[in-house]
């Protein structure tokens, strides 16, 4: 039997655990859990079921946590596909905890000339244009592409499958209803959640079809499969080490060449001069670097 290697990911909505695990000393309504191998937790049993089918295809504990969250994010629990996701993930091995911010960005044409040319003294409060670029799904690739193990296709199955149909549960229908005079004001959320005559939301039970949203996440997988055919793969953080390492040479090249010219023209401390150089030409190369790693993180679609 290989050596089980245990990772802990937790997130807002997701959390799994590896390796022997139990959950005690805590009251709870609730019996504890154990496991012998993994366990996937989260607040819905069909997500729940989604991160046990990550686990039993080899995925790790990020690969089924970051399933969870896409499978949640299909059911409009909490948090949605346009979101925003915060995980700790640690790592055994390393004994570190890593944190990853997905809260998204402001769109780059949101500036107060915008809003102010709208008649509007600030963004307002809801609608599009109060929307940031939706977080959750980079969060998800970046976990991806640094710690999981599987593709973006497979963690993203179980998401698909639920946007092609799956029985609506009642917690979900109730929230539609709370929120109808709400939903009515936006004609796609109309369309979607209050398909029914007289803009009546589905029954507990029903088959609930999200045609865009299934859309949607295929396009996230065929963009991850034209990367790989173009032989894009590779963790960021791998692409970051690389590009480091070739700033360094280029530095090191750098301060030969500039110790040689210094040496000829009869300078008293070529070495001090060439040393001032390298380490300037090396901090600005490896902020370059650091700045490409972190823009190509928040694009990146595969693992």
């Amino acid at each position: 039997m290989t050596r089980l290697r245990p990772l802990l990911a937790a997130a807002l909505i997701a959390a799994t655990l590896t390796g022997i695990a139990a959950v005690t000393h805590a009251a709870t309504n609730k019996p504890p859990l154990h496991a012998k191998k993994w366990m996937a937790i989260t607040g819905k049993p069909l997500a729940a079921t989604a991160g046990a089918m990550i686990f039993q295809k080899g995925g790790n504990a990020v690969d089924a946590a970051c399933a969870m969250i896409a499978a949640t994010c299909t059911m409009w629990d909490t948090l949605s596909w346009g979101g925003e996701t915060q995980a700790l993930i640690y790592n055994p091995r390393t004994k570190k905890v890593i944190g990853i911010n997905a809260l998204g960005v402001a769109p780059t044409g949101a500036t107060p000339e915008y809003f102010k040319s709208k008649g509007m003294p600030y963004p307002p409060e809801f609608g599009p244009l109060a929307a940031v670029t939706p977080g959750t799904p980079g969060g998800i690739m970046v976990m991806l592409a640094e710690y999981g193990k599987l593709s973006l296709a497979e963690v993203l199955g179980p998401a698909i499958d639920m946007a092609d149909g799956y029985p609506i549960e009642a917690q979900l229908v109730g929230t539609i209803k709370r929120q109808k005079d709400w939903i009515l004001k936006w004609p796609e959320s109309r369309r979607t959640f209050l398909p029914h005559p007289g803009d009546n939301p589905p029954d507990p039970g029903e088959i609930f079809v999200q045609k865009d949203l299934a859309a949607t996440l295929r396009k996230l997988v065929e963009t991850e499969a034209a990367a790989k055919k173009a032989g894009k793969t590779g963790s960021t953080r791998a692409t970051s080490r690389r590009s480091t390492r070739a700033a360094r040479r280029r530095s090191a090249a750098f301060t030969r060449r500039r110790t040689s010219r210094t040496g000829r023209s009869g300078s008293k401390s070529p070495s001090r001069s060439a040393t001032r150089a390298s380490t300037s030409t090396s901090s600005t190369s490896g902020r370059r670097a650091r700045q490409c790693c972190r823009r190509s993180t928040s694009s990146k679609a595969w693992t």
